[in-house]
C-alpha cells in the first residue's frame, strides 16, 4: 500500500492522523536534520500499522514536509 503522508517536525506531541484513505498527516517532536524526523515517521508508522519498520519505505520526498510512503504487508 503506498500512501501521501504531511509531515510536521518540531511538533508538541508525537502523532499519526489519518485523514482518508491514502492521505495522513506525522507530526513527530524531532527536527528535521540529519534523518531524524523520517526515521520517527518510520517509527510511528509502524506502530501504527502494527508491522515491523524495516517494512515502512520512503520512495519519495525524502527531503520533503510531504512523502510518498510504502507499507509492506508481510
Amino acid at each position: 500500500m503506498k500512501i501521501n503522508v504531511k509531515v510536521i517536525a518540531n511538533s508538541s506531541a508525537n502523532l499519526v492522523e489519518k485523514l482518508d484513505d491514502i492521505n495522513y498527516k506525522v507530526k513527530v517532536t524531532v527536527p528535521a536534520q540529519e534523518g531524524r524526523a523520517n526515521k520517527k515517521v518510520r517509527e510511528l508508522l509502524a506502530r501504527h500499522f502494527n508491522i515491523p519498520s524495516r517494512n515502512v519505505n520512503i520512495l519519495a520526498g525524502e527531503r520533503a514536509k510531504v512523502k510518498l510512503i510504502e507499507i509492506v504487508n508481510s
